[in-house]
């Protein structure tokens, strides 16, 4: 068979989005394009709509390639980024390859390259929080994160508020070029994309599916029917649109008949999972000075059922106060060892220590120990109005000294808020004799709080991770985390009663043990 028959007979056999990016890839090579996509993937993602997309998800699906080939062909002022500069060096390589020359190249902070054809792309990398700001002012009608996932959610969304444009021609694009997250610090591509990278979602998306959100006045994002102008509070908001476009090795021909499929069969777990098999859930990495292991968590989080074990009423509230500012105030309810859906307000809606007593009041049943953390000082005043309305608040202050020790007496504390992380790892731990009680609800957010904290040994035994120190590292605050860990502080509890326990969550049936519902304390 002769080359153009082969070649004919090839081309029959496609589906017909493929036959349209072939078509579309041999007008690019008509006009001396210096790039085309591969077809498949490749070729969905440079067709792809959204405002906001992620493709990757396994190793060698071209991630690199998408964004420079965007933006040697379809963009005029292209920002990528790496979290290190050490790591731009492969990629600008790889750009100087596609151009063709060194010519057009500046190696000054920040690298540049300039086309022939007049397309500017600027090398960036932000290696410590802040890092981002050296960007501010400066438009871009392209944004390619390259291993977005290494990246701090602060970092990308503040980058992401520079992507525009005055040319009513230039379409602009954000691109999260990545494999899934290893670590903590990247779980927010996750919770930013969970409909399509989360088994679990309740309403999951397709890949290449556009779904449309926007960011309200506190940052988070809302979902929202479609791409017409909402109104959220006082102002009107314009959507955006984002997707998930999954690439495999196999998506890269220039890859998949190498040693590389070898290579990522022999990777170690969890490694494995996420590069070799693109799997978000799996991939993350625990650090070796974690508190809680994040397997504690998920079996926690399997373990939680629609509605509480009958034999159990509301004994205890967590309550990390957020007054004005970006942060929430968070409520976590604990029904002996099964936590509820947490109730988190955005800090504008609770400026006072009224507001946020009305809310507590609201959301309390019974007599539920209402614990509220005093850092800082902002829960003063709702204790204080409370507590002048006959309500018992426990005032949690995690910088007091603690005379409590590990549950094998081999440790002490270095404070209360150590004791108190402490203690619900060991009710986490799944190696107790009848193993762990503790049902935690679904919830990104919270996963992502709870296996924020590192923890250390010295002298005046466990300490752990200061929410200072763990804001300025992640960017952001563990609320949801603080307020579950407060909750287990305090109240009336029967999990020492295991098997009990067990059987009356399968049974939903009040045990006659507990009819007494005992008020004890794990120490």
């Amino acid at each position: 068979m002769s080359l153009l028959a082969e070649v004919t007979e090839r081309i029959t056999t496609l589906d017909d989005k493929s036959k349209q990016a072939l078509l579309e890839n041999a007008e690019l090579a008509r006009r001396g394009a210096k790039w085309l996509p591969t077809p498949g993937a490749q070729a969905r993602a440079y067709d792809c709509e959204a405002d906001i997309l992620l493709y990757g998800g396994q190793g060698g699906g071209g991630k690199t390639d998408l964004l420079l080939g965007l933006a040697f062909t379809a963009h005029k002022r292209s920002l990528i980024v790496r979290r290190q500069y050490a790591d731009l060096s492969a990629l600008i390589d790889r750009a100087i390859e596609i151009n063709g020359t060194r010519k057009g190249y500046n190696g000054s902070i920040p690298p540049t390259l300039k086309t022939d054809a007049g397309h500017l792309i600027e090398f960036g990398g932000c290696t410590h929080a802040g890092d981002e700001q050296h960007w501010q002012g400066r438009p871009h009608d392209l944004l390619g994160l390259e291993e977005a996932a290494q990246f701090l959610e602060s970092q990308a969304r503040y980058l992401m508020g520079w992507v525009r444009t005055i040319d009513p021609n230039q379409r602009t694009r954000i691109v999260f070029a990545t494999n899934p997250p290893l670590s903590d610090e990247g779980q927010w591509v996750f919770e930013m994309f969970r409909p399509w990278v989360d088994d679990a979602h309740p309403n999951p998306a397709k890949p290449g599916e556009l779904r449309w959100y926007v960011t309200d006045e506190d940052g988070k994002d809302q979902p929202v029917d479609g791409p017409e102008p909402v109104r959220i509070g006082e102002k009107t908001l314009i959507p955006l649109s984002r997707t998930f476009i999954p690439a495999a090795l196999k998506d890269n021909p220039f890859l998949a008949e190498t040693d590389y499929q070898a290579k990522l069969d022999a990777l170690p777990e969890p490694l494995r999972s996420a590069i070799r098999d693109g799997n978000f859930r799996a991939g993350r990495r625990d650090d070796p000075w974690q508190l809680i292991p994040s397997q504690w968590i998920f079996a926690a989080q399997k373990r939680w059922t629609q509605n509480p074990p009958a034999h159990a009423p509301m004994c205890a509230m967590g309550v990390d106060v957020a007054q004005g500012g970006t942060d929430e105030t968070v409520i976590a309810s604990r029904y002996d060892a099964w936590f509820a859906p947490l109730v988190a307000v955005p800090g504008r809606d609770t400026p006072f220590g009224t507001d946020v007593a009305a809310l507590i009041v609201k959301h309390r049943k019974g007599n539920a120990a209402i614990i509220i953390d005093m850092g800082g000082g902002y829960g003063g005043a709702a204790s204080e109005h409370l507590t002048a309305n006959g309500l018992k608040v426990h005032g949690y202050k995690g910088a007091m000294a603690s005379s409590a020790r590990t549950k094998d007496r081999q440790l002490a504390f270095y404070n209360k808020r150590a004791e108190t992380w402490w203690r619900f790892r060991e009710a986490l731990d799944p190696d107790q004799p009848e193993g762990s009680p503790v049902a935690l609800p679904s919830d990104p957010q919270l996963m992502a709080d709870l296996v924020a904290p590192r923890f250390e040994v010295g002298t005046r035994g466990i300490k752990v991770e200061e929410k200072e120190e763990i804001v300025k590292r992640l960017g952001r605050s563990p609320d949801r985390g603080d307020a579950v860990v407060m909750a287990w502080s305090e109240g009336a509890t029967v999990i020492t009663h295991g098997q009990i326990w067990r059987q009356a969550l399968k049974t939903q049936h009040r045990p006659a043990v507990n009819r007494g519902y005992e008020n004890k304390r794990r120490h």
